[in-house]
């Protein structure tokens, strides 16, 4: 591990490196304007940013040499926060929403899960079917994948099959995803 001089300031936690932390010994310099102003040495970039009043910000570090810009770092890293905080916002995450169904289900309680499993197809949701089975239904699997099956035929339009119908114990699970 390097040792950092006892005058030297603290480096930057997070953001770009600026001003006096920027390590390398020539850089590519953009003035405020958007003008490339070229190759120069670092030392003399940092004079010509504090004489318009700004800082160097090292824009593309992995550049050889890296580019650097006339800019105010305290408004660059705010810029960059309410960036970030806009694609945050604007992220859609995909949940897993459940529904429980048993073997022997009625036409009607059928149709109102159906309901809502276009619902949560529709908003971008995954969808688990699950199939429970109590006491000697477990001998008839048959009619649970039926029921299944029929699940599948009717989301057909909207949604693909993302794990096919298994037994995990005493229930029977389908998961389907959006198109």
């Amino acid at each position: 591990m390097m040792r950092r001089p006892l005058a030297a300031p603290p480096m930057p936690l997070n953001g770009p490196r600026f001003n006096e932390f920027i390590t390398v010994p020539k850089v590519r310099v953009i003035d405020q304007d958007g003008e490339n102003l070229g190759v120069m040495y670092t030392r003399e970039a940092m004079e010509q940013a504090q004489d318009v009043g700004l800082d160097l910000v090292e824009v593309s570090p992995n550049a050889d040499p890296p580019v650097c810009k006339f800019l105010d770092v305290g408004k660059f890293k705010y810029e960059a926060q309410k960036k970030a905080n806009i694609a945050r916002k604007s992220q859609k995450t995909q949940e897993i929403k459940e529904i429980k169904m048993r073997p022997n289900i009625d036409d009607h309680d059928y149709d109102v899960k159906m309901k809502k499993i276009f619902e949560f197809i529709e908003e971008g949701d995954k969808v688990k079917c699950t199939l429970r089975f109590r006491g000697r239904e477990l001998a008839h699997g048959q009619l649970g994948m039926q029921v299944l099956q029929r699940v599948q035929a009717d989301t057909q339009e909207i949604a693909k099959v993302e794990q096919f119908p298994r037994m995990e114990g005493r229930q029977m699970l389908m998961v389907l995803a959006p198109k």
